[in-house]
């Protein structure tokens, strides 16, 4: 089988839209947990639009749930460097860098994220 012509055929497919119907395609993968399609998609919309959050955190979320989290760690970067108090892109970081065993990179933006979602210990 020509794994090209099978290549090309796939990458056409996810790329394949407007950027609404992408973006809609993406979550509907992602609600099926699909993570690695979504990713596929979400990938050439993020290029497209990368001053948006929503699809660059699609995007992170996707890849930390189909444990390409080093990928996930540079998506949630950029975010967080962009905007520095979107918590859940904090905390989605936190967690990243908790399941790479980096406990220690983890808690200052865990405890960010708390803070920036008004999570407060009680006294």
């Amino acid at each position: 089988m020509d794994t090209t012509y099978e290549t090309t055929d796939n990458t056409a497919y996810y790329a394949h839209g407007t950027p609404a119907e992408r973006w809609e395609r993406a979550r509907l993968f992602f609600a099926a947990k699909e993570y690695t399609a979504a990713a596929q998609v979400l990938v050439g919309l993020v290029e497209e639009v990368p001053e948006q959050t929503g699809p660059r955190l699609l995007l992170a979320r996707s890849y930390y749930h189909s444990a390409q989290l080093l990928r996930a760690e540079t998506e949630l970067r950029l975010i967080v460097e962009r905007d520095p108090v979107e918590h859940y892109a904090r905390l989605m970081l936190g967690r990243t860098l908790e399941r790479q065993g980096r406990h220690a990179e983890a808690g200052p933006h865990l405890r960010l994220a708390s803070a920036l979602a008004g999570d407060f210990p009680e006294a």
